[in-house]
């Protein structure tokens, strides 16, 4: 990052903003303005003489032709000037990232009037270049990088510009390492491999790591992991990461729902949908992420995370509908839907969090998929006590991801406890109006009161279509940056 005018850097590509007046003229958005200059009155015939309009994401590249000293111009689309937004500028560096061709170079003039567009823009920008490559053979793999990027700011030199530009380094490399865990298909990511992946995503840093493997889990009583895991060759685990400060102002736990492959089970899943399964430990991916984010960030709060990792698989000694476990807190559950196997993990997991005594637990999984019939595939669930669930809001108002808060019935608490007949509590009911309802307030009944949010994140975690934004197709890392962005808000009050 460095101050500079983008009509005179020497590069391959210089790419501005370009937003609509509220006549719907073209004008440059903040970072662009010299480059309009440099152009004068052809500036906006030129662009608009192609077709471009200004729309959100829209982009059109054209040579300088000796204008400017980059070879090529990129101008991204922000929509109405008045109506910019940090949200904007970063959904339009992911398109920026997604459209540089051949470019070596990149310089961006974009909005990066302030420390926190300086974060959008490269937060947008780093996340637009993401790519999964790793099983892609010849010159295929790892072409079309580009090989220098600098951010053009008159703010480069200012202290907290220079503090996000390297907050969004960090973070964005835990995104990243986030999104290749899911991306990874299910036969290279078995519990043990996924728990030995974490391990070495340890190595070098100050985050402490233990693994509970099964017979640890057995003796403890975790009958929801083992319930889960018994009908794959692949054992289960739980794995620790922890994050401790010298002195350390508060603790966070993070439970991430780690099911590394989900068939279903006995209740199995329509064949249709069975290939985007590897999916299903997005929650336990964006728990671990945020904790080595926290610690590189040095965030004096105490973080753990509680990963229960399992395959949901079929076999003769897989879990039935109708069996019933026993809990890690003591009380029962009768399984009606081997399908709805993360909140029997998370169980086990969340009572094991809240025995440490933290100031606030957040769980994070890929948990239902009524929740996306009610949200959509951008936007995740969000349930809690009013206070941890306002928090979230805040954090999220911030990095830009969409949550929407939703209720937990007391009607739907009291099925929960009251209608097995045969053990404490109902794992499931085939109700099928607001089921995902239903999923937060079983887990509601694993954390004895401390303060606790529930992110049911199965729309968002993994994008089955066409990049849009920064977000890139599979895996997004979603709910990674919001994770981090509570922490540090503790930290700072």
């Amino acid at each position: 990052m460095r101050k500079g005018t983008p009509e005179k850097t020497r590069t391959d590509l210089v790419v501005i903003g370009v937003a609509t007046s509220a006549s719907g003229a073209l004008v440059a958005a903040p970072g662009a303005e010299a480059v309009a200059s440099a152009y004068g009155r052809k500036f906006e015939p030129l662009l608009a003489s192609m077709g471009f309009r200004g729309g959100l994401g829209e982009v059109l590249t054209v040579p300088t032709g000796g204008t400017l000293n980059a070879a090529h111009l990129l101008a991204v689309g922000l929509g109405p000037k008045a109506q910019l937004s940090t949200e904007k500028v970063r959904r339009a560096a992911g398109v920026a990232a997604r459209n540089l061709g051949n470019s070596a170079s990149v310089a961006l003039a974009l909005p990066a009037i302030d420390a926190e567009h300086v974060r959008a823009v490269a937060d947008g920008f780093r996340s637009g270049l993401y790519r999964f490559d790793r099983y892609k053979s010849g010159r295929s793999r790892g072409s079309g990088r580009v090989a220098e990027v600098v951010l053009l700011s008159d703010v480069a030199r200012q202290a907290d510009a220079g503090a996000a530009l390297e907050a969004s380094r960090i973070v964005g490399e835990q995104v990243a390492r986030a999104r290749d865990w899911v991306n990874t298909p299910a036969n290279d990511l078995l519990p043990t491999e996924f728990a030995a992946q974490l391990e070495a995503a340890t190595s070098g840093t100050r985050v402490a790591f233990e693994v509970l493997d099964a017979d640890a889990l057995e003796r403890l009583g975790c009958g929801g992991i083992l319930g889960v895991g018994r009908g794959s060759a692949s054992p289960p685990c739980l794995v620790k990461l922890t994050w401790r400060p010298e002195e350390p102002t508060g603790s966070v736990a993070l439970v991430g729902k780690g099911i590394t492959y989900d068939s279903g089970g006995l209740t199995i899943k329509p064949g249709s949908t069975m290939h985007t399964q590897k999916k299903d430990m997005a929650g336990a991916a964006a728990a671990a992420a945020a904790v080595l984010a926290l610690e590189a960030l040095d965030v004096p709060i105490a973080v753990t995370a509680y990963l229960p990792l399992a395959e949901n698989m079929i076999s003769g000694s897989s879990m039935r509908p109708g069996d019933v476990l026993t809990t890690l807190s003591g009380r029962t559950v009768e399984v009606l839907n081997t399908d709805a196997e993360g909140r029997l993990v998370l169980a086990d997991a969340l009572t094991m969090a809240v025995r440490d005594e933290p100031d606030v637990v957040v769980n994070v999984a890929t948990l239902t998929g009524p929740c996306v019939v009610a949200l959509g595939e951008r936007i995740a669930g969000l349930f809690g006590d009013d206070e941890t669930v306002a928090e979230l809001e805040a954090a999220a108002a911030t990095t830009g991801e969409l949550f929407w808060h939703l209720p937990i019935p007391d009607e739907q608490r009291t099925t929960v406890r009251t209608e097995s007949r045969i053990a404490d509590l109902l794992q499931h009911d085939w109700v099928r109006w607001g089921s995902a309802l239903y999923a937060a307030a079983f887990l509601e009944q694993f954390v004895d009161g401390r303060p606790w949010a529930h992110l049911d994140i199965a729309g968002p975690a993994y994008n089955s279509g066409g990049a849009w934004g920064h977000v890139p197709s599979g895996g997004t890392g979603f709910s990674i940056t919001t994770l981090v962005e509570l922490v540090q808000r503790r930290a700072a009050s």
